[in-house]
């Protein structure tokens, strides 16, 4: 479920003593729905669910959820100050700033996504350097193909000359590839079914441009309705050719995801995840056999595969490393020949499935990110593994590498207060350029905040960090309200992002707190293991003790903290809430999962089992069951205002989800603030259009103010 949540604006004031909320009266705007009882037995356990029937795509739930939405909207609707906020937010977001991500050199052309501040959706340009991002050419405007069109990847060929994009629409991130000239005219009949959400999609070019492998799930009447969304694929497509034909995966699981690469031998190389699980195979296609051999299984701990300049692979294994070891072998071997280049060290390789985060490979040098607890950091080595001057990086930071422009490498870096900037990185001198046209300048600054790292103590003695955002010269007296947000699952850590969009809200006193809890990557994968299937209860129980810390420190109190947190962060504020209702003033959570005992009921539930567990298991069931936020939602109970964000469009979240919470919240506490905002126009947050965007983030922003009672 991996989520691409995007972390919203979040205010505060300061007052010394407690103060009511401001705004409407704090009511449940509508009256508890009726129950009507299911019992579902696990392992001898009977469970009752007063409110399963909310999980049907009915007339009657779509009513009640509309009534909810409409009391919802009316109740934000009349927080004071929503229209300057509104104007705000607008301003932040709707910047006139040229924004560009996704950057991929090739053929000596620089292709890339382009924000501008008067587009809904991002397009895809190209341009001659990194210099030149302001003379870039527009190759598609996905807003041109219809309302609510996205783009979710893009892939040049191998001489620049034409471009694979996958286009999906309202959210659903269900994509359809588009085969696509430097002029935007379509080259290709378009290839439906290559993308879903989760299970993602991609394609990899053959070194002559004219084919390509891709991702494809079932057309209709291959599998039940009810599976296209797995039984993922690889297939491989010739431009103007005859039917495509199948490549791999028919022996993997219902829950595989693949990516695949491809270089100018022809080799393609395919990873394979199981789920949402971490845990990989990997296959090579060699170009002269055209065959597929499997390099790696799943207990092998290969997290991250890339082809090698020339016949070798490089990987990084997790085996007996948890925080990673690099590793090197020859494509006709398999992994027990590869030897170790770079051990494991302190600090946790960064990988990832779904980025291209892997160690970079050029010339005679390894590019290697780390993660250090939450920052990251960029270390160069030979490759003999023997470590070399670092590039001159900011510390608390977040680092990425890129692709190479001529001799140079792309770097980009940003923290919590510093704006995000782009670099060349020169090998030969170990110096970095700021590339302005890839670095725009921001319309605030943060430089009179400061960030802080402390470390709380969790029930079972872990030291968790926290990244605390704070003015200079803030007063330790507990008066500061704060915003803390975590996420804490499927190895995503929490790392510094640039807080510029919060800027006017920060400096009316916010403090900002990003926790970094088990079941990340920010210490390796035993850090990850820690906190997921039946020790999930770590996380929840790291984020009640980061809130805790806060207080006994005098950064804050209870009555001035709000917790905010999506996707799984959801689940985390569902489990605070059911928890330790006590520990805050208000809640904000967003698209997340609340009922854990039908959740792999849903179709991308049964890709989160390998992070979460199965009802199927006795001991999962258990661990689910006691912590499921739904199930713990109890009479007589003093919870605090809620307010629940779901999409409409959601491929990985359910809002039934969101629509069951509420129904719960509602019987046990009436009179109780419990909001369900359901936006018709988004999923899960990914390709929200600019103007819904503003507008949640105006509303969950005026919510939080309106609870801390600040004006």
């Amino acid at each position: 479920m991996r989520s691409l949540f995007l972390l919203l604006a979040a205010a505060c004031g300061s007052a010394s003593q407690p103060v009511a909320p401001v705004g409407p009266t704090p009511a449940n705007p509508t009256s508890a729905p009726r129950t009507r009882s299911v019992t579902d037995t696990y392992h001898g356990v009977k469970v009752e669910d007063p409110y399963q029937w909310l999980e049907a795509e009915t007339d009657e739930v779509h009513a009640w959820s509309d009534k909810r939405n409409e009391a919802a909207r009316a109740y934000l609707a009349a927080l004071p100050g929503l229209a300057q906020l509104r104007e705000e937010v607008r301003a932040s977001i709707a910047a006139p700033i040229t924004r560009f991500w996704s950057l991929r050199p090739l053929a000596g052309k620089l292709f890339a996504l382009r924000k501008l501040p008067d587009k809904e959706q991002p397009e895809l340009v190209v341009m001659d350097s990194p210099e030149t991002a302001t003379a870039a050419r527009l190759v598609l405007d996905p807003t041109a193909m219809g309302s609510g069109k996205t783009i979710d990847w893009y892939v040049p060929s191998p001489d620049g000359t034409k471009v694979a994009v996958s286009i999906s629409a309202g959210g659903s991130e269900a994509g359809d590839l588009h085969v696509i000239g430097l002029d935007g005219k379509a080259l290709d009949p378009v290839i439906p079914n290559v993308q879903r959400g989760t299970g993602g999609g991609d394609i990899a070019w053959r070194p002559d441009g004219k084919a390509f492998w891709y991702t494809r799930y079932p057309s209709a009447g291959e599998k039940p309705e009810g599976e296209r969304d797995f039984w993922q694929q690889v297939w491989f497509h010739e431009l103007g050719g005859s039917a495509d034909r199948y490549e791999l995966g028919k022996d993997q699981p219902q829950i595989a995801e693949f990516r695949v690469d491809s270089d100018a031998r022809g080799r393609v190389l395919a990873t394979v995840q199981q789920g949402d699980g971490g845990i990989f195979r990997h296959y090579l296609r060699d170009p002269k056999r055209g065959t597929w051999r499997q390099l790696t299984e799943w207990e092998d701990g290969v997290v991250s595969m890339r082809l090698g300049v020339s016949s070798d692979l490089w990987a990084v294994s997790i085996k007996d490393a948890p925080r990673g070891k690099l590793l090197r072998f020859r494509d006709t071997e398999l992994i027990g020949n590869a030897k170790v280049v770079i051990p494991e060290g302190r600090d946790t390789i960064v990988t990832s499935f779904y980025n291209d985060d892997a160690p970079l490979v050029a010339g005679d040098r390894i590019y290697v990110t780390y993660l250090a607890g939450g920052p990251s950091k960029l270390r160069v080595f030979d490759l003999a593994g023997k470590p070399l001057q670092d590039p001159p990086l900011p510390d608390v930071a977040t680092v990425a590498i890129g692709d190479f422009v001529g001799k140079d490498l792309l770097v980009f870096a940003t923290s919590y207060t510093m704006k995000p900037t782009r670099y060349r990185y020169s090998v030969a001198r170990n110096t970095l350029v700021e590339i302005p046209a890839l670095s725009p300048k921001v319309p605030v600054t943060l430089d009179d905040f400061e960030v802080r790292r402390e470390l709380a103590t969790s029930k079972d003695g872990t030291q968790i960090p926290l990244n605390i955002v704070r003015k200079k010269g803030a007063p330790m007296d507990g008066s500061t309200p704060c915003v803390v947000t975590g996420y804490g699952g499927y190895a995503s850590s929490q790392i510094p992002v640039f807080l510029g969009r919060q800027a006017h809200l920060l400096r009316r006193g916010v403090c900002w707190v990003d926790v970094n809890l088990r079941g990340g990557n920010e210490f390796g994968e035993d850090w990850h293991r820690a906190g997921m299937l039946t020790l999930k209860q770590n996380v929840f129980d790291d984020f009640s003790a980061a809130l805790a810390f806060l207080v006994k420190a005098n950064y804050t109190r209870a009555d001035r903290t709000v917790i905010l947190g999506g996707s799984n962060g959801g689940l985390l504020m569902g489990a605070q809430l059911t928890q330790h209702p006590e520990q805050v003033k208000a809640v904000v959570a967003e698209v997340g999962i609340y009922d854990m005992l039908r959740v792999e009921r849903s179709i991308n539930g049964q890709f989160n089992i390998p992070e979460y567990g199965s009802v199927k298991d006795e001991a999962q069931f258990k661990a689910l069951f006691a912590y499921s936020p739904y199930h713990r939602v109890a009479a007589g109970v003093s919870y605090p205002p809620v307010l629940f964000t779901t999409g409409a469009n959601d491929p990985r979240v359910a809002s039934w989800q969101s629509r069951k919470m509420v129904a719960a919240l509602e019987h046990a506490q009436p009179g109780g603030t419990f909001l369900l905002r359901t936006s018709q126009t988004s999923g899960h947050g990914i390709g929200t259009g600019m103007t819904e965007e503003v507008e949640r983030n105006a509303e969950v922003t005026a919510f939080i103010l309106a609870q801390l009672g600040v004006r």
